[in-house]
């Protein structure tokens, strides 16, 4: 869904819709496993830097929802999760904010994006706020016990008979210091 900023300056959009899984491509780090709702309305905020200095910014709130499958961090065993939040964000065009293309931003100037020419892609925007609520690392299971490091056997199906192997002598000399560290 596109929102276009002349659409927009008429009248604000509300939206309720149900994207497929494939609809969206989130690379890698994650899989769409159902229909991701996506609800909201985006509207034509305009900021008055002067007297005829007018930007239309973009004001984006909403809420989503999915179930998405992403890799056990230990054994790549696939987890599947819950996924849901809330969002509610500016968006400015390219090159309102004159100045060096490399400088300092405060803290509220996170807060603000860019959309390109006269419209916003919402798909863009969903992307990227999973992307963001996503984990860093999910494990299947608590206790999971990985892949063997010379085998790549998965742990948690079968017990892997690899030889555990002399340890790092450039540990050698830490090896004493578990039994002089009191808890």
């Amino acid at each position: 869904m596109e929102f276009r900023i002349v659409d927009l300056e008429k009248e604000p959009i509300d939206y309720d819709l149900a994207l497929a899984p494939g609809a969206i491509d989130f690379g890698e780090e994650a899989t769409q496993a159902g229909p991701l709702a996506a609800s909201g309305c985006a509207e034509v905020i305009h900021e008055h830097r002067g007297p005829k200095d007018i930007v239309a910014d973009v004001r984006l709130r909403g809420r989503y929802s999915s179930r998405f499958v992403l890799p056990c961090a230990r054994c790549v065993e696939p987890v599947e999760m819950p996924l849901e939040g809330d969002y509610d964000l500016i968006f400015r065009p390219i090159g309102a904010d004159p100045g060096p293309a490399e400088r300092s931003i405060t803290a509220p100037e996170t807060e603000i994006g860019y959309y390109h020419k006269d419209s916003l892609a919402l798909e863009d925007v969903l992307r990227e706020q999973v992307l963001l609520a996503l984990p860093a690392r999910i494990l299947c299971k608590p206790d999971c016990k990985g892949l063997c490091p010379r085998c790549g056997a998965n742990r948690n199906q079968q017990a892997c008979g690899c030889d555990v192997g002399p340890n790092d002598p450039r540990w050698a000399a830490l090896s004493g210091l578990r039994g002089q560290v009191k808890s």
